[in-house]
């Protein structure tokens, strides 16, 4: 059942955490086949949804014990209709996987959630293609027509949010908050960018966010980057710019790499987790309304942590 939808926590000013690289975790360091990238195959059987419980569980605890919210982002960012097809999904039989998704992320919040930690639940959506590079791009009434049926699924089985990961050109962003807005569900955008601070079409960070505002008369509740590291986009974020001031989260790479060096890496890159926590830091001085604090490929555990714990200090200084 949604227990934030109309007030989420997240929009104060304190800290979030959220989880790392869930799909380069299965497959790196637990050692899982997982085809296409989607986690939520996992979902099929008890020993996937046992190991989902604990990856999702440890970081849960993280935030309980330092005194952080948390958002538990489904494992669902290729649970959308063509990725589902080519695993040999039905519609039905891929709607089910979404709300077991949500029902694992309302277990695990009812188990580690306290009063002082709120925790909330998001429906995670991918992009239709490749998530360094758009492909075939969609138009916005296309985009919105084709994520509106995860969404859906998303809102009815009781998640508090939709946010959209990974996205890398605007159409798609837009046709996701619109389908997420005619759902009545709050969304988030997060877009990723290359080693340039740009889009991988080229746009910059500034156009896409104002773009996406536009279209959806601002009611994009915030925006996030992920699929990068630290040192890819800071030289964008720079002047204080009105938008800029919609940025709230961050789900860096553990990689300096580009996302084609990341394609074709034969082993895990996890970078330094020391390094990564103060750079996030750095990355909290610079964008004033960064609350939201997560990792994305090559990032684990240790990250996290070391991100949540560098933050804290920089606080408490």
């Amino acid at each position: 059942m949604s227990r934030y939808r109309h007030r989420l926590p997240q929009l104060s000013h304190t800290l979030f955490l959220t989880d790392g690289g869930l799909e380069t975790t299965l497959i790196f360091h637990n050692k899982r086949d997982l085809p296409l990238f989607a986690a939520f195959d996992l979902l099929r059987d008890e020993d996937g949804l046992a190991e989902l419980r604990a990856y999702y569980a440890a970081y849960a605890a993280l935030a309980r014990s330092q005194g952080t919210g948390f958002i538990l982002e489904s494992p669902t960012w290729r649970a959308s209709a063509d990725w589902g097809a080519k695993l040999g999904y039905s519609g039905e039989a891929l709607a089910e996987a979404n709300r077991a998704a949500i029902e694992l992320m309302e277990e695990i919040r009812a188990e580690y959630e306290t009063g002082s930690t709120p925790m909330v639940v998001s429906g995670c959506v991918g992009p239709r293609g490749d998530g360094y590079d758009p492909g075939r791009k969609m138009s916005a009434a296309e985009a919105e027509a084709y994520h509106a049926v995860q969404i859906a699924v998303f809102r009815d089985a009781g998640a508090d949010m939709i946010t959209a990961i990974t996205m890398n050109y605007e159409e798609e962003a837009v046709g996701i908050a619109r389908a997420a807005i005619k759902a009545e569900m709050p969304v988030a955008i997060s877009f990723t960018v290359e080693t340039d601070g740009r889009l991988p079409t080229g746009q910059t960070l500034k156009d896409a966010i104002e773009a996406v505002d536009r279209a959806s008369g601002g009611r994009v509740v915030y925006y996030m980057i992920n699929c990068a590291h630290p040192t890819h986009f800071p030289t964008t974020l720079g002047g204080g710019e009105p938008w800029t001031r919609r940025i709230r989260g961050i789900r860096a790479n553990a990689s300096k790499c580009s996302h084609a060096e990341l394609d074709s890496a034969p082993e895990l890159d996890d970078g330094d987790p020391d390094e990564l926590g103060r750079q996030y830091r750095e990355l909290r001085r610079a964008l004033p309304g960064l609350t939201i604090l997560g990792g994305c490929c090559g990032t684990d555990f240790r990250h996290v942590e070391r991100i949540c714990l560098s933050c804290r200090e920089a606080e408490a200084a």
